[in-house]
């Protein structure tokens, strides 16, 4: 680990004057710390924000839900807003690391965490993403856990969130504050795939804060889940994964809202999926003959040709267990 100076922010406008001058924000520390113990990063200035009004689970006047920042992983899974609204959500994260981790990382943090690609944290291997124009070990090496849509020559680092799935699927935003002011970004919008820049992942600006992110309402009756498959059932990223939001309304599928995780280079939505469903009555030839659509576009590597098929299987039967044909 390099040296480093540290710093505890007392309030927001504290955290962005120490932002604006190159600090890293850090608040759980789970993801960071770990690279830097790796010297992936080398950030000179650390920024604790632990101590910013950033904690509140609240439903908007729209009935939709915001999840401040700094909301713990396992307080927002835990949260009776969160479960009752968007089981998805609290589905993922319950299912996203140990319980330890939960307890720690933050809902900001976590849809900031880099990729856990083995050539990206070993510092000797080639890698665009750590460092622009050095290669990419991945695309000839051993890719079993990597990506197989969205990705470009430059990388197929597969991105790691659980709950990020689900706030695509949801078509959440993320609420920004940065030394210009406020903005808001489409959850879609916010996570970057490669193309050339990957190691360009996010949208933030330099400075800038997460606040929280903010989940639209939707109409319901919602049935919402989330289904992770994994080698092993403790404390594993995701090979395949699927979170499912299913508006029926006598007995027809209104609305659906489907995004699959572990296959791509960002929480990837499935809208060939959900404009099979939408309009017909739930079945099990439906959600075969929808999830039919979930791989298109995969770009399968050596080592992860699985996935393709795993993943029309992981839509399946996640499409079956929320709509209620298993």
């Amino acid at each position: 680990m390099y040296p480093f100076s540290f710093t505890k922010a007392s309030d927001t406008r504290d955290a962005l004057d120490a932002g604006r001058r190159g600090g890293r924000y850090i608040a759980g520390g789970t993801t960071l710390v770990d690279l830097m113990r790796e010297t992936v990063e080398r950030p000179e200035t650390l920024v604790d924000i632990t101590a910013l009004p950033l904690r509140e689970v609240t439903v908007t006047e729209r009935g939709g839900l915001r999840i401040g920042a700094l909301v713990r992983m396992g307080e927002a899974a835990a949260h009776s807003k969160v479960r009752a609204l968007y089981p998805v959500i609290s589905e993922a994260l319950e299912l996203s690391a140990s319980a330890q981790l939960r307890n720690m990382a933050t809902i900001g943090g976590n849809i900031m965490q880099r990729t856990r690609c083995t050539y990206f944290r070993d510092v000797s291997a080639a890698c665009n993403k750590r460092e622009p124009g050095s290669g990419c070990a991945a695309l000839d090496g051993f890719n079993r856990s990597h990506a197989i849509l969205g990705t470009s020559d430059a990388c197929v680092a597969a991105h790691p969130s659980d709950v990020a799935v689900a706030f695509a699927a949801l078509h959440a935003s993320v609420h920004l504050l940065g030394p210009d002011g406020g903005r808001t970004v489409a959850f879609a919008d916010f996570l970057l795939r490669p193309g050339s820049t990957p190691n360009r992942e996010q949208t933030i600006k330099q400075g800038e804060l997460i606040t929280g992110v903010e989940i639209p309402a939707h109409p319901r009756p919602l049935r919402s889940g989330y289904l992770k498959v994994r080698d092993r059932q403790s404390y594993e990223f995701a090979l395949t994964s699927a979170a499912v939001a299913l508006h029926i309304r006598g007995g027809v599928i209104r609305e659906a809202k489907v995004a699959a995780g572990g296959v791509g280079t960002v929480p990837w939505k499935l809208p060939a999926v959900e404009r099979h469903l939408i309009g017909e009555r739930p079945s099990k030839a439906l959600f075969a003959e929808a999830a039919a659509y979930a791989a298109e576009g995969a770009r399968p590597l050596a080592h992860n040709r699985f996935k393709a098929e795993l993943l029309k299987r992981t839509v399946e039967r996640q499409l079956r267990v929320v709509g209620g044909t298993r």
